[in-house]
């Protein structure tokens, strides 16, 4: 309990002592501390880290899939089906795992479950590099999915830490991270594959993840998560340590302990609350995933007719083909791969720029809508340079979806679910990349029409579905607690400084 202090008289314009950051109130929370501290040199470098984690754990882990494929094909002479399911198998690892991550990080920590997740994946993926034949990379490779599953838990502790002014941008900004993972990995390709081989892009892919694991011992456990669990003296200790590597004040008075709550459990997902929202949730990220790889796919399909009149007349030509034919990458392959990845930069620059202006839900509703409306416009025979500016607005808007589906998840859960709601809706995204490629693969060949209509229906679908999310998240903090309103975590607790914003009130809209 503070103690009474003596009045201070300032000048006119003179700032307040750094040890008065908030002399008016006796208590504060972990959100008021986060705000006070602001952003700085700590989240700096939590933004790098997190970037590392998403580069190599996730983007070149998930880039090697349309490398190794074809190498696999031709060395081993795999039919197509078995080259499909070396694909599938990592989805379903990631499928399969992705809500047991967030269940382990909302029972034992977010720096726990990703850790744990990190050095999964690294073990498995250096270790797919030793397979002696195809059964044993397709096991290892399920492996390396089921621990990339873990990887969307890094958004969970990086978005704990952010100010609220700040959430949006930097959870964005982890898109470029994911564009220089993949660039990386198609560079690497093109060093490694003609001469060592596809066995050393597998290892020397994974070795990122050794620099993230060993980075892993700087980063502290999140104090949300900490004050949660009961552990006020470790949440203080890691805020004074961010104040200090920042170089701001920390707030006075007492930090308030939430009420302790069962972590982790899949039922408080299906609160009054927060049914509906969890339910909206998984079918846009189910959409969004569903959107995005049966974009990539339907990319080559179309580039390789050349228009999308011609496929049907291409796909007769080649029914007789053997299975078992095979091209090895080539020069001209792997700069398509690089251009198709740059093609995101504009997706996530727009997103940047709209998502505080019109707020989380409009913001994935609009990119539904832009991508439901150029696959439309395939109905109609356009030229190739017509058609390649329509895939890459649509590939553009849907991956900028992504990320802001990214941001919106970890705002509207509360800290006690919050790496189990978003690690359940990364699980049923998987869902969506393991169904689309009988899309846009198998439905393809028997009519092109009636596939882009399911893509183009289900991003309208899903574009209803953002619009009736009961929450907006925008300009709001993260909640503490799931036994108070939604918002109203700060109502009733006093007046607060200037320097300390105060969470907007109000129940779900």
């Amino acid at each position: 309990v503070r103690t009474e202090l003596e009045a201070v008289e300032l000048e006119d314009g003179a700032a307040v002592p750094k040890e008065f950051a908030n002399p008016t109130d006796d208590t504060f929370m972990v959100e008021d501390a986060v705000e006070a501290i602001g952003f700085g040199k700590f989240q700096w470098k939590l933004s790098v880290i997190t970037g590392l984690a998403w580069a190599s754990n996730y983007a070149m882990e998930m880039m090697i899939l349309s490398i190794l494929a074809p190498q696999l094909h031709c060395e081993w002479r795999l039919p197509s089906w078995q080259v499909a399911l070396l694909t599938s198998v990592v989805f379903v690892g990631m499928m399969s795992s992705s809500t047991l991550w967030g269940n382990i990080s909302d029972q034992y920590g977010r720096k726990t479950g990703l850790k744990i997740s990190v050095l999964w994946t690294l073990y498995y993926g250096i270790l797919s590099g030793f397979a002696p034949v195809y059964s044993w990379i397709l096991v290892l490779r399920g492996l390396v999915g089921f621990g990339i599953g873990g990887v969307p838990q890094s958004v969970t502790l990086y978005a704990e830490f952010l100010p609220m002014k700040a959430r949006a941008k930097c959870i964005l900004l982890i898109e470029v991270f994911w564009a220089l993972g993949t660039v990386f990995e198609v560079l690497l390709a093109v060093l490694v594959m003609p001469t060592l081989g596809w066995r050393w892009l597998l290892i020397l892919s994974a070795l990122p993840l050794l620099l993230f694991a060993v980075l892993c011992f700087w980063l502290p456990e999140s104090s949300r998560y900490d004050v949660l669990s009961g552990n006020q003296e470790k949440a203080i200790a890691t805020l004074k340590r961010i104040a200090t590597e920042n170089g701001a004040p920390m707030p006075l008075g007492k930090l308030i302990i939430s009420r302790q709550e069962d972590r982790g459990k899949m039922r408080d997902l299906f609160t009054p609350h927060f049914r509906w929202t969890t339910l909206l949730l998984w079918f846009i990220w189910f959409s969004n995933a569903f959107s995005y790889y049966g974009l990539v796919l339907l990319t080559t399909e179309f580039f390789q007719a050349g228009d999308v009149c011609s496929i049907s007349s291409k796909r007769k030509a080649v029914k007789a083909k053997c299975s078992l034919t095979c091209e090895y990458l080539t020069e001209e392959d792997y700069t398509d791969l690089l251009w198709t990845t740059l093609s995101e930069f504009p997706g996530v620059l727009v997103t940047l720029w709209i998502i505080d202006r019109i707020g989380r839900k409009k913001t994935m509703a609009l990119s539904f809508l832009v991508f439901s409306f150029c696959s439309l416009l395939l109905f109609l025979c356009v030229g190739r340079n017509v058609l390649t500016v329509l895939l890459f607005i649509a590939r553009a808007f849907i991956s900028g979806g992504f990320q802001a589906a990214y941001v919106y998840t970890p705002e509207v859960y509360p800290t006690a679910t919050r790496a189990l709601g978003l690690g359940s809706c990364s699980g049923m995204a998987r869902v969506g990349a393991l169904i689309t490629p009988f899309i846009a693969q198998v439905m393809l060949e028997s009519s092109v029409y009636l596939t882009l209509a399911v893509y183009s229906g289900c991003c309208l679908l899903a574009a209803v579905a953002s619009c009736f999310l009961p929450i907006e998240t925008k300009g709001r903090g993260l909640q503490e607690s799931s036994h108070r309103e939604w918002g109203q975590e700060m109502v009733g607790r006093g007046s607060h400084s200037p320097g300390v914003p105060r969470s907007d009130s109000g129940s779900q809209e």
